[in-house]
C-alpha cells in the first residue's frame, strides 16, 4: 500500500514538473528566439554598415585617383598656357620683323626706282645726243688727257648706275626671301598656336569632367556616410534591446535552473528512498560527430577548456530530467542553440568538425565533466556564473 501511494506521488510530481517545464521552455524559447533574431539583425546591420564603409573607401580611392588626374591636367594646362604665351611673343616678334622687312623693302624700292630713273635719263641722254655728246666733250676738253678723263668719267657713271641697280635688286631679293621666311615661320607659329588652343580646350573639358566626377563622388560619400550614421543609430538601439533580452533570458534561465535544481533534489531524495542509482548516460552512435560539430560552432575559437565546458553543458542536460535524454534531442531542442537555427551547425556537421573539437567531444562522452552548468552564453557582464574565455556558464 505504501509503495502504491509512493508511486502515485512520484507520478503526480513528475506530471507537475513536466507541465512547469513546458511553461518555462515556451517562455525561454520565446526570449531565445528574440535574442537570435536580434543577433541576426545586428549582424545584418553590421554587414550593411561594413559594405557602406567599403563603398566609402572605394569612393575615396576613386576620388583620390581623380584628384591625381586633375592635378596632372592642371599641370598640363599650365604648360600649354605657358607655351601659348611664348608663341604669342614669338608671333608678335615675327610680326615686328615682318613689318621692319616691309619697311626696308619699301625704302629700297623707292631708292631702286630713283636710281633706275636716273640711269634711264642718263642713258636716254647718251643715246639721244649720240656723237654730239662726244664732240662736245672733245671740244670742251683742254687736252687729249682731259678728253680721255671725261670719257672715262661718263663710262664710270654708267657702270656705277648698273652696279647700284644690280645691288639694289639683289638686296630687294634677299629681303623678300627673308620676309617670306619670316612669314612662313609666323604661319608655323600660328598653326602651332591653333593646335595649342585646341589642346587647351580639350584639357579644360577634361578638367571640368574630372571636377564633376569628384563632386559626384563627394555626394555619394556623403550619402553613404548618412546611411552609416543611420546604421549606427539602429545598431545602438538593437544592442540596447539585445542587452535587455540578455537580462530577461538570464532571469528566465535562473528561474528555470532553480526549478530544475529543486526537481533534481526531489528526484535524488526519491531515489535515495528507493535506494536506486542514477542512470548512466550511454552515448549513441553518431553522438560524437553531433557534439563535436556543436562544440566547433559554439566554441571553435575558444580554448580547449572552453570546448570541454560546452560539451559538459550538453551532457549535463542529457543527464537532467528537464531536458531530452539524448545528445541529439538536447542539440535539436527548439530555441536552445542558435547555430542549429541558423543552419551553421548543419554545415559543420556535413563537412566534419576539427580534430580538437572531436577530441573534446570524445572526452566528454567518455564521462569527463569540467563544469556542472546547464547553460552558457556570450559573456556580456550581465549574467553571473563561471567565465571561461568569452562565455559565462551557469
Amino acid at each position: 500500500m505504501k509503495g502504491l501511494i509512493l508511486r502515485k506521488r512520484i507520478r503526480l510530481c513528475l506530471l507537475a514538473c513536466f507541465t512547469l517545464g513546458v511553461c518555462f521552455t515556451s517562455y525561454a524559447d520565446t526570449t531565445t528566439d528574440k535574442l537570435n533574431e536580434t543577433s541576426s539583425e545586428i549582424k545584418g546591420l553590421e554587414q550593411q554598415k561594413q559594405q557602406k564603409e567599403d563603398e566609402i573607401q572605394d569612393l575615396a580611392d576613386y576620388k583620390s585617383n581623380l584628384s591625381g588626374e586633375l592635378k596632372n591636367l592642371d599641370d598640363e594646362l599650365a604648360d600649354i598656357s605657358a607655351s601659348l604665351d611664348e608663341l604669342e611673343l614669338k608671333i608678335a616678334q615675327k610680326d615686328t620683323e615682318i613689318a621692319d622687312s616691309e619697311k626696308t623693302l619699301s625704302e629700297l624700292q623707292v631708292k631702286c626706282e630713283k636710281q633706275y630713273e636716273s640711269m634711264k635719263k642718263r642713258i636716254k641722254y647718251t643715246y639721244e645726243n649720240g656723237q654730239m655728246g662726244m664732240l662736245e666733250i672733245l671740244f670742251e676738253s683742254k687736252s687729249l688727257m682731259d678728253f680721255l678723263n671725261r670719257s672715262e668719267y661718263a663710262s664710270a657713271i654708267n657702270t656705277y648706275d648698273r652696279k647700284m641697280l644690280k645691288a639694289y635688286e639683289q638686296t630687294l631679293g634677299q629681303i623678300a626671301e627673308e620676309k617670306a621666311a619670316l612669314e612662313q615661320e609666323r604661319g608655323e607659329y600660328a598653326a602651332l598656336e591653333e593646335q595649342m588652343e585646341t589642346k587647351k580646350g580639350e584639357v579644360n573639358t577634361l578638367i571640368a569632367d574630372k571636377k564633376t566626377k569628384i563632386g559626384e563622388a563627394d555626394k555619394q560619400i556623403a550619402n553613404a556616410q548618412n546611411e552609416i550614421d543611420k546604421y549606427e543609430d539602429e545598431l545602438e538601439r538593437q544592442r540596447a534591446y539585445e542587452e535587455e533580452l540578455e537580462k530577461k533570458k538570464a532571469a528566465e534561465d535562473a528561474a528555470r535552473l532553480a526549478e530544475i535544481k529543486k526537481q533534481a533534489e526531489q528526484e535524488k531524495r526519491e531515489k535515495q528512498a528507493q535506494k536506486t542509482k542514477p542512470a548512466k548516460v550511454i552515448p549513441a552512435a553518431g553522438d560524437d560527430a553531433l557534439l563535436a560539430a556543436l562544440i566547433e560552432c559554439e566554441a571553435g575559437g575558444e580554448s580547449y577548456e572552453g570546448m570541454l565546458a560546452v560539451g559538459s553543458v550538453v551532457m549535463n542536460r542529457v543527464a537532467s530530467s528537464r531536458f531530452p535524454n539524448t545528445v541529439v534531442g538536447v542539440i535539436y531542442q527548439a530555441g536552445q542553440f542558435s547555430p542549429v537555427a541558423s543552419g551553421r551547425f548543419a554545415t559543420v556537421l556535413g563537412k566534419g568538425a576539427g580534430s580538437t573539437c572531436v577530441q573534446a567531444a570524445k572526452e566528454v562522452l567518455a564521462g569527463k565533466r569540467t563544469i556542472d552548468a546547464l547553460y552558457f552564453r556570450r559573456n556580456t557582464g550581465v549574467i553571473e556564473g563561471t567565465v571561461i574565455g568569452n562565455h559565462v556558464f551557469y
